[in-house]
């Protein structure tokens, strides 16, 4: 475990490490030099404008994210607690989104948001990435929501309890570690995305996946300014995982004691 810990973490720690260090410095394995501040305040310089990508990546991330866990908790109470027609045919449909490779839907989504005017906008990587969020986040929540009794909604129904008053008071909190773990995998996916961001954005909605690639210049790569940009690029994930690790845990466990 120790040997794994060593693989996955030494290079997010030499990246960490490289972006204090001067240029001359980014060339060698000392791990022992004088820190400097400059890399982070080169990539938010006018030059760079890192603060314009950064605002455009937590928009995309905060929208897609509200609406997908909005809809895939509606979605997922509707095919776990009533009868529908078809249920296993929906819940297959939703499921064979996932299967078309991405790259397939590059050109359908190009054209239609350049007729729609959306290309190079933060709405079109929000539509985009809602269409790879919501599938799995239903699937993922209807578990939980499946090992959820009936009888307890039962029950608060027979107090007067509304549906919506259930589904706030007493499915929302009971299905919390699924919802928490659906959320993390969905803000991986999204803070992450690269492809549709690179092909569908220009210069207005470039989000930070596809701006580190600007530190690649006619003189080679600027690997101390681009190991700062990196560290700021994953600190969000890290904060957001500290945030919720107790109930990311408890949700990816859950199935196995239950």
């Amino acid at each position: 475990m120790l040997l794994i810990v060593l693989f996955l973490f030494v290079p997010i720690f030499w990246i960490f490490l490289t972006s204090f260090k001067p240029y001359e410095e980014v060339f060698t394995t000392s791990i022992f030099f004088q820190p400097t501040l400059e890399n982070y305040l080169a990539v938010f310089s006018s030059s760079f404008d890192l603060g314009k990508y950064y605002s455009n990546s937590t928009i995309v991330v905060v929208v897609t994210l509200l609406i997908t866990l909005v809809v895939s908790v509606l979605a997922s109470y509707s095919l776990s607690r009533f009868y529908i027609p078809g249920k296993q045919i929906i819940m297959f449909g939703i499921l064979a989104t996932q299967f078309i490779p991405l790259i397939i839907n590059v050109i359908p989504y190009f054209v239609m948001f350049r007729n729609l005017g959306l290309l190079d906008t933060t709405l079109g990587l929000i539509i985009v990435n809602l269409g790879h969020t919501i599938p799995y986040a239903i699937w993922l929540i209807k578990g939980f929501m499946d090992r959820i009794p009936i009888a307890i909604e039962e029950q608060a129904s027979i107090d007067g309890a509304s549906r919506l008053r259930i589904i706030w008071s007493i499915l929302l909190p009971l299905a919390k570690p699924g919802i928490i773990t659906a959320s993390v995998f969905c803000f991986v996916i999204i803070w992450n995305e690269f492809m549709f961001a690179l092909i569908l954005t220009n210069r207005e909605a470039v989000t930070l996946p596809v701006a580190l690639q600007f530190f690649i210049g006619e003189e080679g790569v600027i690997w101390n300014q681009m190991a700062a940009a990196g560290t700021l690029f994953i600190l969000p994930t890290v904060v957001f995982m500290l945030l919720v690790r107790k109930q990311f845990v408890q949700g990816m466990t859950s199935g196995s004691i239950k």
